[in-house]
């Protein structure tokens, strides 16, 4: 279950669905130390639940195969069996533990399964 550390005005009980028009599931990579490499997953769905007692969690689904960082021959050896391999999973899954006040937004800690291999992350998020 998440712990809520702070409020979010505006949010009650209930389910929300993320919108895709009015949301990004975006990312930064270091490359070689020298740049960085940034793109975003163009098909994505979750939800930010609200519990009675202000409890907060998320949950969301990203297809993998809708990669885009502006450069189809990297995004095609992401796509490989190198990296994300869509066509032997398909999309990767996020599911929230605890949500903080972060320095420019917040960070939701969870579960980040990819290829059936699962990690802790802290996710940046703006709300």
């Amino acid at each position: 279950m998440t712990t809520a550390t702070t409020t979010f005005p505006g949010l009650t009980t209930g389910i929300w669905a993320l919108d895709p028009v009015h949301s990004n599931v975006g990312f930064t990579v270091r490359h070689l130390m020298v740049s960085k490499v940034r793109g975003s997953f163009e098909s994505f769905s979750g939800a930010i639940t609200v519990a009675e007692d202000g409890e907060l969690s998320v949950q969301a689904e990203i297809q993998v195969a809708s990669i885009d960082t502006n450069n189809e021959q990297r995004d095609g050896h992401i796509k490989s069996a190198d990296f994300f391999d869509p066509t032997n999973g398909g999309s990767l899954a996020f599911v929230s533990n605890a949500i903080r006040e972060g320095a420019d937004g917040y960070v939701i800690s969870g579960d980040l399964t990819i290829n059936g291999i699962t990690k802790p992350v802290d996710l940046a998020a703006e709300f």
